[in-house]
């Protein structure tokens, strides 16, 4: 399990797991504000990209939460939110 902040960096990795490289779309911090659908990434490729970050971070992501976050920031900040909740909770 990995443990800390979820960065765009572990964001652009998962997602290229879970997806693929959108052609001619680089995921860096110029992208954070841009929708997933205009980087090229649908619905599908977002429920295999909240999967795989659940897993590897060891939180779990409400999934009409992960439909509400439209670009890579509000994905970001939604991950973070949850990773700063005690376990308990």
């Amino acid at each position: 399990m990995a443990s800390g902040e979820f960065t765009i960096t572990d964001l652009r990795r998962i997602l290229y797991e879970a997806a693929g490289e959108s052609e001619g779309v680089d995921l860096d911090a110029t992208a954070l504000d841009s929708d997933f659908v205009e980087l090229g990434y649908e619905s599908l490729a977002l429920l295999e990209t909240g999967s795989r970050i659940e897993r590897e971070f060891g939180i779990e992501l409400d999934e009409a939460a992960l439909f509400e976050t439209s670009t890579p920031r509000t994905l970001i900040e939604a991950v973070n939110a949850r990773l700063s909740v005690p376990e308990s909770a």
